[in-house]
Formats: structure tokens, C-alpha cells, sequence
């Protein structure tokens, strides 16, 4: 990120951790401005990718799912991590994509602070402008540590989130058929 000036973000840490009481002076801490300002430069750093799209010579109207996909973010509003799984869906058209897209595409948009909602809407809406198939199914399922170590501290609570478009959002089955394999009822 070459934005980043990670000298102004270690001393920011620093001043950060004093207000809060937390002196960066003693041996375990002496160096953990540096670490917190290396650590949210890399949790916030936007890796490109390119698209790998190929032509649908098979004709394949059924389905492509790619399900459990890792992913972590930032909550915008705390700065606190949220992770999960996402469950990236689309009923090819004239083109389909290589499948590692589908993660890159996630891991893409979760590098900046988020909110879920605006996550899984964005991972879609990516799908149906680029890849121009009949139906985008996504679904985001989290625990926020905004919820779950501070606030109402609800460990294991998780936030599930969907965006469905095209054929997935108007055809009842296969927005049933896409939440059935995602593990939801439909």
C-alpha cells in the first residue's frame, strides 16, 4: 500500500495506547505501536487480481457454488475483526469464471473496513457486472468481534447476510436450491 506511512500510524498507536492507560514502555510492549501499525496496514492492504473468464462452450445452466470460502474484515465502525465463510453462487451465461475468482473476489472486497452487509452486496454486484451471468447468489455468515468481546459480548453469535440477483432472486427454486446448498432454508 504505498498510501501507508507507517512511522505516522506507529506514533498515532503509541498516543492511542497512553490515552487508553496502556504504557508502550515497558519490555511487552515497548514495540507494539510498530506491531499494531504493521498489523492494520497488512489487514487493510487490497491485493489485485485479474479475471479469469472462459466461454461457457459446455452450455452449463446449473449451479456453480463455491461454498465455506474463508474470509475475514475489519469492521468500519470499531476497527475490530469480523470473520466467517462465504458461499459465492452464479448460474453461468455466455462465460464462467476460474473458480479461485470467486475467493480473490471476497478476499478483495473484505481487505478495507466493511460492514458485512455492504460486503456480500458488493461481491456480488462485482459478479453480475463482469461476469454477466443469470442469476448471483452470495451469502456471508460472521462473527463479529464488535459483538462478541465487547458490547453485549455474545460469543458465538453469527451474522448471516445474503444478496440474490438475477434468476436466484426471482426463481423460487433456484433461490431455494442455492440456500439448501449454502446450508439455509430457502
Amino acid at each position: 500500500m504505498s498510501s501507508v506511512d507507517l512511522a505516522a500510524a506507529e506514533s498515532a498507536a503509541r498516543a492511542f495506547l497512553e490515552a487508553l492507560g496502556v504504557p508502550p514502555t515497558r519490555p511487552g510492549t515497548r514495540d507494539t505501536p510498530g506491531r499494531m501499525a504493521r498489523a492494520y496496514a497488512e489487514l487493510f492492504s487490497v491485493e489485485p487480481f485479474d479475471v479469469t473468464t472462459f466461454p461457457n462452450e459446455e452450455g452449463y445452466d446449473e449451479l456453480v457454488l463455491a461454498a465455506s470460502i474463508p474470509m475475514r474484515s475489519v469492521c468500519e465502525h470499531h476497527l475490530l475483526p469480523f470473520r466467517g465463510i462465504a458461499h459465492v453462487g452464479y448460474l453461468p451465461g455466455d462465460r464462467i469464471v476460474g473458480l479461485s475468482k470467486l475467493a480473490r473476489i471476497v478476499e478483495h472486497y473484505a481487505a478495507r473496513p466493511q460492514v458485512q452487509e455492504r460486503l456480500t452486496k458488493q461481491v456480488a454486484d462485482w459478479l453480475m457486472a463482469n461476469l454477466a451471468p443469470k442469476g448471483v447468489g452470495v451469502v456471508i455468515k460472521a462473527e463479529h468481534s464488535c459483538m462478541s468481546l465487547r458490547g453485549v459480548r455474545s460469543l458465538g453469535a453469527e451474522t448471516v447476510t445474503s444478496t440474490l440477483l438475477g434468476t436466484l432472486r426471482t426463481d423460487w427454486r433456484s433461490r431455494q436450491e442455492f440456500m439448501a446448498l449454502c446450508g439455509h432454508a430457502g
